[in-house]
């Protein structure tokens, strides 16, 4: 690959434009690949002969892959260049994307998603630390609000494209599909995208092994909390995973260039902010994993009717979101996340209270409310994270971004398990349990924003670069 120069502060007009396409193309796949093969798992199960239960590690596996290695791979990045570690995980990510297309047994199918999923971890972890060094420092916050434009428009076209592919097409076309664009991103990375500043500490192998063993048996204890198994395994596995935790912060103290970015999260802004998008993404989660449930159980609704009526939150995202990042550079990040937070806290409470059996109407303006106020948060957030790091640590502030998200989501669908657990438990069914449900994210999202406004104390923002 041809070495670029890094760029003083940021790339000239046309080569910003071509990186963008670059990284928006990668971010795109790695968005729908998480959200598309929900769609397609009851009929990847019979096509395969597996039982429900176990064709859930089609999902499972993506999801512990990115979440373990997001953290390691954003710290290689500080080391040897965002860039490499970009463009490595998207080979492995489009490689892995024809494994799948051509799996045809299930145990196939969970290994190529592991390749995937630590594919997808090497585009995540250093996206948005890439953008950093695209973007002069008073246009970041346009940089980051396109980033979040593409995820949210990724997340909500999602079931969409894979209904389209399942239409016209067996499942393994929700794959195949990775691998042209896949192709064509390789190509553009390798000559638009910016090299970065490099460390000279060691990339540390104990470190990440324990961050992987550490958030993995994190997040399989949270989801079986979740849905009533074991509690005597989940309290083990949440046992040894604290254990671990505590080994892990202890050990990573030490460290100059820590994998857990624990010298970021002495600077408060950072701290703050990480924990606002973690509260944030749970209460965002208890939305998105309820309400269907409430739509087609409750209400009977087709699942057409249910993706409609889901549809107005993560729309008025890909509108908002832009516009706050663009805001975020001539404003007060701190207050605009904060204001947003309050819209968003507001869109809970009146999904939580309106009628137990409402009209279209009445959902679709309820949840364009959340979105708008989540829209108006995310841009801003993120710019405030990111540029609370210093420009060599981006690589650990970007990981720190994307686990912070996985994070949130898999509390939220915890939450959601657990409080449809309480709901049945008291006899009061699926509608109980959205209910509860609903409290949660108010509650989350209220958390989130008391976080928010605390960093209005903080009103020096670190340098961005």
């Amino acid at each position: 690959m041809p070495t670029n120069a890094v760029p003083a502060d940021g790339l000239p007009g046309p080569e910003r434009f071509r990186a963008m396409i670059t990284l928006g193309i990668a971010v795109a796949m790695s968005v729908l690949d998480s959200a598309i093969a929900n769609i397609a798992l009851p009929t990847i199960a019979q096509e395969l002969h597996a039982d429900p239960a176990t064709s859930i590690w089609v999902v499972n596996a993506y999801q512990l892959a990115v979440t373990a290695s997001l953290l390691p791979l954003a710290s290689l990045g500080d080391i040897v260049g965002y860039r490499r570690v970009y463009w490595w995980g998207l080979l492995v990510f489009t490689v892995a994307s024809a494994g799948c297309a051509a799996a045809q047994s299930l145990p196939v199918l969970v290994v190529a998603r592991v390749l995937q999923g630590f594919g997808g971890a090497g585009i995540m972890s250093v996206n948005t630390a890439l953008v950093r060094f695209v973007f002069p420092r008073v246009m970041l916050g346009r940089g980051i609000g396109t980033i979040a434009f593409v995820v949210a428009t990724s997340a909500a076209t999602g079931p969409t494209v894979a209904a389209a592919i399942l239409s016209v097409a067996s499942w393994h076309w929700l794959f195949a599909v990775n691998i042209l664009p896949g192709i064509l991103a390789l190509y553009l990375a390798a000559r638009v995208l910016p090299d970065t500043p490099r460390g000279r500490h060691r990339f540390d192998l104990l470190g990440a092994a324990l961050n992987a063993v550490t958030l993995g048996l994190l997040l399989v204890a949270v989801d079986e909390f979740g849905r009533g198994e074991s509690m005597l395994w989940a309290g083990g596995e949440l046992a040894l995973s604290l254990l671990l935790g505590f080994v892990f912060v202890l050990r990573e103290r030490a460290r100059t260039a820590p994998i857990l970015p624990l010298d970021l999260f002495r600077r408060p802004v950072f701290a703050l902010s990480v924990l606002t998008s973690i509260c944030s993404y749970t209460a965002q989660g208890t939305v998105y994993v309820s309400l269907p449930f409430l739509f087609e159980d409750v209400g009977h609704l087709s699942q057409i009717a249910t993706g409609l009526l889901m549809t107005p939150w993560p729309a008025i995202v890909v509108l908002i979101a832009p516009i706050a990042g663009r805001l975020s550079d001539r404003s007060a990040p701190a207050l605009l996340g904060a204001m947003g937070l309050a819209v968003m806290t507001v869109g809970l409470a009146l999904l939580l209270t309106m009628p137990a059996d409402p009209g279209w109407s009445a959902v679709a303006w309820r949840m364009a409310v959340g979105g708008f106020g989540f829209g108006f948060f995310q841009s801003p957030n993120n710019r405030l994270l990111i540029g609370a790091a210093p420009p060599e640590r981006s690589g650990g502030a970007s990981g720190m971004l994307s686990t912070a998200r996985l994070l949130g989501q898999t509390i939220g669908s915890a939450l959601v398990a657990l409080c449809f657990g309480i709901g049945a438990a008291a006899g009061g069914g699926i509608a109980s349990g959205v209910r509860l449900s609903l409290l949660a994210g108010v509650i989350a999202a209220g958390g989130a924003m008391a976080v928010s406004f605390l960093r209005l104390g903080q009103m020096r923002e670190a340098p961005a670069r």
